[in-house]
């Protein structure tokens, strides 16, 4: 599994963390049915729980679903700040389709199980 961290996402998310409840340790990622293309980023502090994965990438622990791991395998996360507002997005090279908004995808081996962006 690989996954990365751009400059600006690991370092926002370190004053996340730092500023973080006790016991909030990772940066959690998953996907999810849903969304309009099929599947749906999912993203949390939270902290490391049995089963997971974990990864520390440029000083962040991050904790990936198993399930979620051949989905987002070789996934960049950037932190942006722009008229759209700002947040982490996930840069998948395994989207094949995403919706307008980048909150959902599908890759080449599975559509996921497409349905409202709500």
């Amino acid at each position: 599994m690989v996954l990365t961290l751009s400059d600006s996402a690991a370092e926002k998310l370190r004053e996340m963390l730092a500023d973080a409840e006790e016991g909030v340790s990772a940066l959690r990622i998953y996907t999810k049915p849903g969304g309009c293309s099929g599947f749906s980023y999912g993203m949390a502090l939270d902290a490391v729980q049995p089963g997971d994965d974990v990864f520390a990438i440029k000083g962040i622990q991050v904790a990936v679903e198993k399930a979620s791991e051949r989905l987002i395998d070789g996934a960049q996360l950037d932190f942006v700040d722009d008229l759209t507002g700002q947040g982490v997005k996930v840069n998948n090279p395994n989207a094949t389709t995403t919706c307008g908004c980048g909150a959902s995808f599908r890759t080449a081996t599975d559509a996921g199980q497409p349905g409202s962006c709500d």
